[in-house]
């Protein structure tokens, strides 16, 4: 999606078949060891089956019960070692799939709105488990051309349901898309009113956010602070509940800046 060499193949009119821009992307958030590592691949590193997808080093298997992650990458922009397995394991996998844009080119679902999750990292060492999240996102157009703005949020609620919002603004002459959900345990997929839209402050890098909310938002944790996305912890009212949810915002017109596409290779190298 955030691709600079798949932008500069296309505006050089070059191929860019979908498996020659691959890469796996690890953010760790400890507070005594943070890492992040994307590197991309090319297809000639790269390799797919119905069971497994291989990423260079690193790579992606079902076994049947659960989503095996084998991480062996490299840190950027500081080269440490990204090296360990992460285990997903759904408590209930979902087959829904809905349009976040006018046109429908580009299609988001969660394929497990819950599930539990085991980190065992080598490098850093660390092991913990806890509660996570595994969705997709799928289109037939770079994000680029359809949208001008979005923010996300997913936030647990007590009855071990999750309530996922997209709020996404299109380009000029494009509708708005308003995405409310709740996946519960059961199986079931229940849209909700959502509540009004508050505004948070920008963040470092300037980037606008905003979450719905029927009471005041606190950041509780900025993870990320990029010149075009941001992803934080928030705490908010959802659904007559105080929930801890996960957000994200991405602001397409910096991610479309040749200043911020020549930036972002020091933090996403190529391995052609």
């Amino acid at each position: 999606m955030f691709s600079p060499y798949y932008a500069w193949a296309r505006r050089g009119g070059r191929d860019t078949q979908p498996d020659d821009f691959c890469a796996l992307n690890v953010a760790l958030y400890s507070r005594d060891a943070k890492r992040w590592a994307m590197t991309e691949r090319g297809a000639a590193h790269c390799h797919r089956d119905s069971q497994q997808f291989t990423i260079g080093p690193s790579q992606v298997r079902w076994d049947g019960h659960s989503l095996v992650i084998d991480i062996d990458e490299v840190g950027m922009p500081w080269p440490f070692r990204v090296k360990g397995q992460v285990r997903v394991h759904p408590e209930r996998l979902f087959n829904f799939s809905t349009a976040i844009d006018q046109g429908g080119k580009h299609r988001w679902g969660p394929l497990a709105p819950r599930a539990r999750v085991e980190v065992n990292m080598q490098h850093p060492q660390q092991q913990w488990q806890g509660w996570g999240y595994l969705d997709s996102n799928e289109g037939d157009e770079p994000v680029t051309e359809s949208c001008h703005e979005w923010d996300w949020s997913r936030s647990p609620l007590r009855d071990g349901s999750t309530a996922v919002i997209y709020d996404l603004q299109g380009r000029a002459g494009q509708a708005d898309q308003l995405i409310a959900l709740r996946f519960t345990p059961q199986g079931e997929v229940l849209p909700f009113e959502p509540p009004p839209r508050q505004t948070l402050p920008l963040t470092l890098w300037r980037i606008p956010r905003r979450m719905r909310s029927s009471g005041p938002v606190r950041v509780t944790e900025q993870l990320e602070d990029t010149p075009f996305y941001q992803r934080a912890l928030l705490h908010s009212e959802l659904l007559g509940e105080q929930v801890l949810s996960f957000h994200e915002s991405l602001l397409v017109p910096r991610l479309r800046s040749p200043i911020v596409q020549t930036m972002l290779p020091f933090r996403m190298p190529r391995r052609a």
